[in-house]
């Protein structure tokens, strides 16, 4: 039998934390382990919990998402999905530098949510496919001193034009008929880049690539 994800939920707004609960609730391999209106109450109950998987608003009374995260990633085993509006895009940016598995727009469909949890609980990342580039794109240029290992040739011009679609929000299926390459073959080029730029996953892939200008070189 699979064991239930526990999932932590941290949101101010009530009514929203309801609606969640009651979409776990009613869905078989998930349990909701907490849920609190407060960011500090939030890490609190987190580190003593350990649920699985946290849902965490960027802002919140008593402490932001943002710090929130930080602590519970850096003392805890709980991985985290941001919960944002586009208007609190630069947030989301600096959360994945963190070390945060990804994001949801509060307004996602039920199926979106499960599908995210699933996906963050197994290991992956989840940026919403839908926004990835626009998110990317929109935020403000990144300071000079943070170069990557892009700018020194570490990547072969094809593992560069495979993680440009990934920073774009292109799925492997995609990436693989717009290169004209097999859906193995493209894994095998995440892989490779993973291993070599030191990340685990396409969400913190992303953040490199548009911190090294990637985006805005191709053009």
């Amino acid at each position: 039998m699979t064991a239930e994800v526990t999932v932590f939920l941290a949101d101010d707004d009530a009514g929203f934390r309801q609606a969640y609960r009651r979409l776990f609730d009613r869905t078989d391999g998930f349990r909701v382990a907490g849920e609190t209106g407060d960011g500090a109450e939030a890490a609190r109950l987190i580190a003593a919990r350990r649920p699985a998987v946290a849902l965490l608003d960027v802002q919140m009374p008593g402490m932001d998402g943002l710090e929130v995260a930080r602590g519970v990633l850096a003392t805890t085993s709980t991985k985290v999905i941001m919960l944002t509006t586009f208007d609190l895009d630069e947030y989301v940016h600096t959360a994945l530098s963190l070390g945060a598995s990804g994001f949801l727009l509060k307004n996602a469909a039920p199926q979106e949510v499960l599908q995210a949890v699933r996906t963050v609980h197994a290991g992956h990342a989840m940026l919403a496919p839908e926004v990835t580039g626009r998110l990317l794109e929109r935020l403000a240029p990144p300071p000079p001193e943070r170069a990557h290992a892009f700018a020194g040739q570490v990547l072969s011009e094809r593992e560069l034009q495979v993680v440009r679609f990934v920073a774009r929000g292109y799925s492997n299926q995609q990436i693989a008929d717009e290169l004209f390459l097999s859906l193995e073959t493209v894994r095998t080029y995440l892989r490779r880049m993973f291993a070599k730029l030191g990340v685990n996953d396409r969400t913190h892939l992303a953040v490199l690539a548009y911190e090294a200008g990637l985006l805005r070189d191709s053009r």
